[in-house]
């Protein structure tokens, strides 16, 4: 087991927070560029009303936002809440990943794999929400560059048992999502089938259990949530929800607690 000091811990964890603001600006870039098939290297972000290209001082991730109180510079367009939102959100999740991954077998190699999945995460579940798409320019190229991002901790712990799991469990939940989109097509997409290959690799490197509390995370929360909105009359029987979001977010919920929520239940059960 490598077990980073916290002092490594506490110098990982706020270079990391700042390095998660910087990344939340550019995804706020990605959600607005991608899913409109706009290039990210060109043109300079601009005000969408004025045209105005942003300043440099202006692009500062939270602190611009606050300090022009959240209006364009030169003629006063409202900026959403959101942006700065996402921002600070990715600092938090990104910290809270450093916490996270200081108490794994592995330790902060763990980092750069687990950190990409939570910017692809953000990036994309903002965009199904927006667009109800999850585009190939993010999903498809997340398998390669999760694959080989969860082989650099298997190199330095020689856990290479991990990183075939993680192939497996990838391929076999996308299996799972392909034959369910053939069975009821109208449930969900191709790109939730295409999501569910990066989410297996990203839970199966951790074990079974995390494989088994995420894949069933994001069923139940997605249901929750279908139930809540069909009692408030927000949403009917035919009504499509996004299910990449909690296909993510019950990622997350696999990758945070599946290992001590499948052992409390095998333990429940009285197996364990």
């Amino acid at each position: 087991m490598i077990s980073p000091s916290s002092g490594v811990i506490l110098i990982a964890a706020i270079l990391v927070g700042v390095l998660g603001l910087a990344i939340g600006s550019f995804l706020n870039v990605v959600i607005w560029r991608i899913p409109n098939g706009g290039s990210l290297r060109t043109p300079p972000s601009a005000c969408p009303k004025c045209g105005h290209p942003i300043r440099a001082r202006d692009n500062i991730p939270v602190l611009s936002w606050l300090i022009l109180r959240g209006k364009c510079r030169d003629c006063g367009e409202p900026i959403s809440v959101r942006y700065p939102l996402v921002e600070l959100g990715t600092a938090l999740a990104f910290v809270g990943i450093v916490l996270w991954a200081g108490l794994q077998p592995a330790g902060l190699w763990l980092l750069p794999a687990y950190l990409y999945f939570a910017a692809v995460s953000i990036a994309l579940a903002l965009i199904d929400l927006d667009t109800r798409t999850l585009p190939n320019r993010i999903v498809v190229p997340s398998i390669a560059v999760m694959a080989i991002l969860l082989a650099v901790p298997s190199m330095v712990t020689g856990d290479w048992f991990a990183l075939l799991w993680a192939a497996v469990s990838g391929a076999a939940l996308f299996v799972f999502y392909l034959l369910l989109v053939i069975i009821y097509p109208s449930g969900m997409g191709f790109g939730d089938v295409k999501l569910a290959a990066v989410v297996g690799l990203a839970l199966g490197y951790l074990g079974w259990g995390s494989l088994i509390v995420g894949a069933f995370a994001a069923f139940l929360l997605g249901g929750v949530f279908s139930i809540v909105l069909l009692a408030i009359g927000r949403a009917t029987r035919k009504t499509g929800i996004p299910f990449g979001p909690w296909m993510l977010l019950g990622a997350w919920v696999g990758i945070a607690f599946g290992r001590e929520i499948s052992q409390g239940y095998l333990t429940l059960v009285g197996i364990s």
